[in-house]
């Protein structure tokens, strides 16, 4: 994968802190839009301004040109409520409560989505300072500077979410490594079924870290989309995606693996779980295949070339010495169904969940997606805009570069 631009490395480095950067964009977007709604209307307190603008300036610079007009109209359709109900009864409890339920149905005929609370909310703020505004003119002016504001403002170096997805797929991996050792860490000599189930417990809260770092992600690639700062934006979210895709297949085959352990541990209450030589070779090989879990998270989330290649050769190393030391296990398991041929089937199924998780990190594999998913997307892109897709076949910024898997600076 080509390397970024110095600017570019240097734009996305200053935002290593996304959230407190958001924070103060949104607060100078208000404070600015405010500012404005003064210079240019005769209001003393032009408040619906920087209240709009709150709203326009999104997380990510597609969200705000996405959602950027129906957030608006949402503000809109709340202050025209606001102020009809104002010049008939003014503010009392029920005209309160007859406002907000006639924002939100008007909202949904509106069609403002999933703005229809906004409708409402818009309404009660420009209701409770509705006296200060003689006219709907006003209210829709300020509404319309605190919008252009807003939408200007998040132009301006959008904030890049990569740093925060590759954390949080980071600690994931992590949690898997550490739940690998620590199975490795019981596998000798005679586990309890409590022990063993409070491995596969742990195994099963991958699933709710899973839905965690999938909506970072979702952030991250939201916020590639659009963005003038990242040249390679369709390249770095299917990198993330895709390994995403892999540590979380890579989890449920670990659940199962903890099942299988479990299994064994119910079959085997007063032995111990596997002789001792098969402990040691299991033992060895799920700390490598922890390894082998990290070293793919840091290879997907890692920004500059050279620490790429550093990643995927301790991958690859430690995915050679995984395979290594699971053709051992193979050999002593099947002598030890030999001997004692109860549960073989749980030996063969412990066998097969390795396979898959080593078969998942493998590297030529992830190389084969990461082609074939921008394949795919680009003929998706032909298929819906095939105008756009033969200008840039013309201009020649169709050129694709080899996949590789890393990631954009954070």
């Amino acid at each position: 994968m080509p390397e970024l631009s110095a600017p570019v490395i240097n734009l996305v480095r200053r935002t290593s802190e996304p959230v407190a950067v958001q924070t103060l964009r949104s607060t100078a977007a208000a404070v600015i839009s405010y500012v404005v709604a003064v210079w240019t209307l005769p209001q003393p307190a032009p408040l619906t301004a920087p209240l709009t603008a709150l709203l326009v300036v999104q997380v990510t610079l597609y969200a705000t040109l996405t959602t950027g007009i129906r957030r608006v109209n949402s503000v809109v359709v709340g202050v025209l409520i606001a102020i009809g109900f104002s010049a008939l009864v003014g503010l009392t409890w029920w005209s309160l409560g007859l406002t907000i339920f006639s924002s939100l149905i008007i909202g949904r005929l509106v069609r403002v989505d999933e703005f229809v609370p906004e409708v409402a909310i818009s309404a009660m703020l420009v209701l409770g300072v509705s006296q200060i505004a003689y006219t709907a003119w006003d209210r829709v002016l300020e509404t319309l500077i605190g919008a252009g504001v807003g939408l200007l403002f998040n132009l301006f170096a959008p904030p890049v979410w990569v740093e925060t997805a590759g954390v949080s797929i980071d600690t994931l991996a992590r949690e898997m490594g550490r739940t690998f050792r620590a199975m490795g860490e019981e596998i000798g000599g005679h586990i309890s079924v409590s022990q063993a189930a409070a491995r596969l417990h742990d195994a099963r809260r991958l699933d709710h870290d899973i839905v965690a770092v999938d909506a970072s992600l979702r952030q991250a690639e939201e916020s590639l989309m659009l963005n003038p700062r990242v040249s390679q934006g369709l390249l770095y979210r299917i990198v993330l995606r895709t390994g995403l895709d892999t540590l979380e297949i890579c989890a449920v085959v670990l659940r199962v693996l903890a099942r299988t352990l479990t299994d064994l541990a119910k079959a085997r209450t007063e032995e111990a779980l596997f002789p001792e030589d098969v402990a040691v070779s299991l033992r060895g090989l799920f700390g490598q295949m922890a390894e082998a879990i990290e070293s793919f998270s840091t290879l997907i989330t890692t920004p500059v070339s050279a620490n790429a290649e550093e990643a995927e050769s301790r991958l690859a190393a430690a995915l050679a010495s995984s395979r290594a030391t699971r053709d051992v296990v193979a050999d002593l398991l099947l002598e030890d169904v030999q001997e004692h041929p109860r549960q073989w089937q749980l030996h063969g199924a412990l066998l097969a969940e390795i396979d898959r998780i080593l078969d998942e990190l493998d590297i030529d594999k992830r190389a084969e997606r990461l082609g074939e998913e921008l394949d795919r997307h680009s003929a998706e892109l032909h298929e819906r805009h095939p105008r756009l897709a033969a200008l840039r076949r013309r201009l020649g910024s169709t050129r694709r570069p080899q996949p590789q898997p890393t990631t954009p600076e954070r």
